[in-house]
């Protein structure tokens, strides 16, 4: 829903307290006149520095060489941009960070000058282009900008050959989401623009782009002794916002894990992905499609990136990014691969216009990823996912506070960054509501309510007021369904109260066995050898390994904690010290340190330099148990971590940003 932008607001109230005080009528009437003949396009994203609601971005064009020895993109973008304002500034502008701008110029000859601007925290530096006349409405302009990415760019990760399983090769990887784009190239960092994308990437090793590939050309040799290089081209047709521009170059192979898709990744580890994710992939695809619609990005494909990668999964459109820690051997984790599939339409596809409506994204996908696995393997999973979700939304709300702003499922991200605000609240809040939605109306009603939201707002952006209208239109001419979202749906409670919404009625029948072993090991710790209870192997014999991790959460919360006692009988009897899954070996770790187990000490710091996922490095609690020794690991393992894990973990330990 538009609504006079505030700038506008207090123009008028100048102009109606200047007129009191004799101001020609003709002044004032001229005055109203141009205003209301002024194009109001007005942004709805607080953490850009663009004016896209003046100019929006149609297509942009990546011509870059990957330069490994000097870790830094160079080349140039270009950007065709339309004027959706009619003849009312000279000036575009566009976010950047740290990016080296070499030189800018505008087809036709129309630039009059350029200039960076100062920096502004945490948005970066805006570019500003000024032309020589105003555009009017609808005039394309097409920017070339030639540039250079700087060490100081969050975006990118740069690894030694040292830093690879093989040793052999450097490597590089992108992450632009949430507004980290604008460190590879000026742009409309705004998740409210979507343009379509061509690739043209030179480097000496295999590269992967968020777009369907069209060849590999021009075989350069190397400059210097250097090695030679092959052009790497990728189109993308469908427009994305450029949170979603994502690049990685490496030692990497592929193999097929379905009729449409393959996973890529370092040749040594291809075996083992290729068996952990073959077996899923496609069944995950079909019933999505059956779900929503068919699947329209043409592939599929997964890379698994370096140890380092801070996040589970990113939905780059083509090829989800991917953690490592997914390959663990038992497909226990693969939900992952279901939540990043279902990106493809909840938030490639159909967006939140900003990051104060990230629920839109994310709580949508994670709706969408647990109706696959009802679909699969049944309803209590679903409902077994929705309540290990619902304990993470609990920690979320307990470490911000009940009252925080972030504990709302609508935001107020202005002036901050919204890496920030990141956590399992949009997730989880954002699910639960729909999941609400889903049981006031019942499946037969909802159900063909999805292919609908998804056909409607499909290339294009959101906002949580579109949203609710979009429902209430939708179910308008159903008479019950419509008296329910009116009386029984507080909207605004759920859209801007802060903390913990209701609790949906879970079926428990996958955790009570969990909880049931967790209190038996609470007797066991008060009682030791007299207590009825004696732990053995077959007790987590039957337990899937999210099973474990319910068991094992369940025990951080005991209290009183678990004696150091306890927690070495755990680890040698169920065999957690030696397991492969780290989402197992994270959980038993955070219980030892919550025991405050010296033991535990060492495999913690070694998982903490194997890993730069934040979903680990943070809920470990080595900071706690000892600062220093977090503090000296940390800096052990600072270059293996990705920037933006690094700047959470600083934020973390030192509360610096």
């Amino acid at each position: 829903m538009y609504r006079t932008p505030s700038h506008c607001v207090t123009d008028i109230a100048y102009i109606t307290s200047k007129s009191s005080l004799n101001v020609p009528r003709f002044v004032l009437r001229n005055s109203i006149r141009k205003m209301t003949s002024t194009t109001i396009n007005p942004p709805r994203d607080p953490n850009t520095l663009s004016n896209y609601n003046e100019f929006r971005t149609r297509h942009t064009t990546a011509n870059f060489e990957i330069d490994f020895e000097h870790r830094c993109l160079k080349g140039n973008v270009v950007l065709n941009l339309t004027s959706i304002s009619n003849a009312e500034t000279k000036d575009i502008l566009l976010d950047t960070s740290y990016v080296g701008v070499k030189h800018v110029s505008i087809k036709g000859g129309i630039l009059s000058k350029w200039e960076l601007l100062p920096n502004f925290e945490p948005y970066g530096s805006a570019l500003k282009i000024s032309v020589e006349k105003e555009p009017g409405k609808g005039q394309e302009l097409e920017l070339d900008i030639q540039l250079e990415t700087t060490e100081k760019g969050i975006a990118l990760q740069w690894l030694s050959p040292a830093q690879t399983s093989n040793r052999k090769h450097p490597y590089m990887f992108s992450q632009c989401q949430s507004i980290r784009a604008r460190s590879v190239f000026p742009c409309q960092d705004t998740p409210d623009v979507k343009s379509t994308f061509d690739f043209n990437i030179r480097s000496p090793l295999p590269v992967i782009a968020s777009g369907l590939p069209t060849g590999v050309h021009d075989p350069q040799p190397g400059k210097d002794g250097g090695p030679s290089t092959s052009l790497y081209t990728f189109e993308q047709e469908i427009p994305i916002p450029v949170y979603l521009f994502a690049l990685a170059s490496g030692d990497i192979a592929a193999a097929p894990i379905g009729p449409r898709s393959v996973v890529a990744t370092g040749p040594d580890e291809l075996k083992a992905s290729k068996w952990e994710l073959e077996a899923d992939t496609e069944r995950y695809i079909q019933t999505a499609e059956k779900l929503i619609y068919p699947y329209p990005w043409g592939t599929y494909n997964v890379l698994i990136l370096p140890p380092s990668f801070p996040y589970g999964g990113m939905e780059n459109p083509v090829y989800t990014f991917a953690t490592p820690t997914i390959i663990s051997g038992d497909r226990q984790n693969v939900d992952v691969i279901a939540h990043e599939l279902s990106h493809s339409w909840s938030g490639n596809l159909v967006s939140n216009a900003s990051w104060e409506h990230f629920w839109l994204n994310e709580g949508w996908t994670v709706y969408l990823e647990r109706r696959i696995q009802a679909a699969i393997h049944g309803e209590p999973h679903r409902d077994f996912s929705a309540i290990i979700g619902w304990k993470a939304l609990a920690d979320a709300v307990a470490h911000f506070g009940k009252e925080h702003e972030f504990t709302k499922l609508v935001i107020d991200m202005k002036g901050k960054d919204p890496d920030d605000a990141f956590s399992s609240v949009p997730y989880e809040k954002g699910s639960t509501f729909l999941f609400h939605l889903e049981k006031l109306l019942g499946k037969e009603k909802w159900d063909p309510f999805i292919p609908h939201y998804f056909t409607k707002f499909k290339g294009k952006s959101l906002d949580s007021d579109e949203f609710k209208a979009t429902v209430l239109e939708y179910f308008g001419k159903d008479q019950e369904a419509s008296k329910l979202l009116s009386g029984k749906v507080d909207w605004d409670r759920w859209f801007y109260a802060p903390g913990l919404p209701p609790k949906p009625d879970f079926d428990t029948s996958m955790v009570d066995v969990c909880y049931d072993l967790a209190e038996k090991w609470k007797s066991y710790d008060s009682d030791g050898k007299a207590s009825s209870f004696q732990p053995k192997k077959e007790d987590i014999g039957s337990l899937m390994a999210n099973q474990i991790v319910v068991f094992l959460e369940r025990v951080q919360d005991s209290e009183p904690p678990l004696s150091k006692e306890a927690v070495h009988a755990m680890g040698e009897i169920y065999g957690f010290s030696s397991v492969k899954n780290v989402e197992i070996v994270a959980r038993f770790l955070t219980v030892g340190l919550i025991a405050k187990d010296p033991e535990v000490l060492t495999p913690t710091c070694e998982l903490l330099g194997q890993t730069g996922r934040l979903k680990f490095m943070r809920p470990l609690r080595l900071n706690e148990m000892d600062r220093d020794l977090a503090i000296e690991t940390y800096r052990k393992n600072r270059d293996f971590y990705h920037p933006i894990g690094r700047a959470m973990v600083e934020k973390d330990l030192f509360g610096s940003g």
